[in-house]
């Protein structure tokens, strides 16, 4: 018999034992691959919405802990317009509503004028052009089964959709966008806006001209990628902590289960590995056999953990309440934590035992009962 193959039978000895420790490890294998891919998910929304469009950065107001409490002054719009080297600046007004079965909808109100540089592109139909028409995205339209000429209730008004848009964010594409003085009028934040998209010259420094807005403006603070998310928005910072507590977590409680269903199995072979030694199995080997079998466990609970941590988000994406605003994304760097994890629970679970039963004597064992 292979090596390889009687460490994957001595697992299938305790069917029960196994199944029960697998499944244990597999919660936090889970936990991780969806906590990744959701702030993976977010992560790359959150980008497209600070750098929309032909956008090079965004300012949005200082000293805030969530992006949607920011609060700039309209007229911040056309100062940082007139700076050296700023080609053009837009302000957009954020919101979150309930349409139709989806309980939050990302609402953006802007100018027509500002459609270019906010990377929003008319598919079908015409832009607003009356006080209660707007836009629905291309992914909240087929969502919503709606297009130009039905309506959509918003704030218990009812709107007429003029057109269909594209903007390539998550964000924008599953949102609606109507006029920036409608929704101000709605929120009663008028002469207000969330964020303000600024696009420069081709031959600009941005470095330079971001640190030319923040002396400017000490109220605002300007954000060049999502790395710099943290200065108006904790939330992913938040996520990604979680994440790592997860992991760490997994580690600790997976690999004291391991040792425990290992070290059961150590108790139950004694005689058996007394004999293995007895016909020539250095200590080694037997180390190696009962580390390889810890180890195997857990690479098993990779494979299920992958598998409930997919099924597990596309179920919670399914829920109207997230599916409005989140797209999770699975990447190999989420998968490739998840593996460390599992191995290294393998890793520490199995050492102990598999230290114990290489110090075995062939004689002590023999006399086990």
């Amino acid at each position: 018999m292979r090596f390889s193959t009687l460490i994957f039978k001595n697992i299938l000895r305790r069917k029960t034992r196994s199944a029960f420790t697998v499944l244990g490890i597999s919660i936090g294998i889970a936990t991780i691959i969806a906590l990744g891919a959701v702030m993976q998910g977010m992560t790359v929304s959150m980008e497209g919405m600070l750098k929309s469009g032909k956008a090079d950065f965004s300012v949005a107001q200082s000293g805030i802990s969530d992006l949607s409490f920011s609060r700039v002054n309209e007229s911040r719009t056309n100062q940082i317009l007139e700076l050296d080297r700023v080609k053009n600046a837009a302000g957009a007004l954020m919101g979150l509503y309930s349409v139709g079965g989806s309980p939050f909808v990302v609402t953006w109100g802007v100018e027509k004028e500002d459609f270019q540089t906010l990377g929003i592109t008319i598919i079908n139909g015409s832009a607003f052009s009356q006080e209660y028409e707007l836009l629905t995205g291309a992914v909240a339209s087929k969502e919503w089964s709606k297009t130009v000429g039905d309506k959509l209730i918003l704030k218990e008004k009812e709107f007429n959709i003029s057109g269909i848009f594209e903007s390539g964010s998550v964000y924008q594409d599953k949102g609606v966008v109507l006029s920036l003085k409608k929704l101000q009028e709605m929120q009663n934040q008028e002469g207000y806006v969330t964020i303000i998209y600024v696009e420069l010259e081709e031959e600009a420094n941005i470095e330079e001209v971001c640190q030319r807005v923040e002396e400017e403006f000490p109220d605002l603070v300007t954000i060049k990628s999502v790395a710099e998310l943290s200065k108006v928005d904790r939330g992913l910072e938040i996520l990604d902590a979680a994440t790592l507590a997860i992991s760490f977590l997994a580690v600790l409680i997976g690999g004291i289960g391991v040792t425990n269903t290992i070290m059961m199995s150590v108790y139950e072979r004694t005689r058996e590995i007394g004999v293995l030694r007895a016909v020539g199995w250095t200590k080694k080997r037997i180390l190696i056999m009962i580390l390889g079998e810890s180890i195997l466990l857990c690479l098993f609970s990779v494979l299920i953990g992958s598998l409930l941590g997919f099924l597990g988000t596309e179920l919670l994406v399914l829920q109207p309440i997230l599916g409005g605003v989140l797209e999770p994304i699975y990447t190999v760097h989420t998968l490739v934590r998840a593996f460390v994890v599992a191995f290294a629970v393998g890793l520490i679970g199995g050492m102990y035992p598999a230290y114990r039963a290489s110090k075995l004597s062939p004689s002590e064992a023999l006399r086990y009962e």
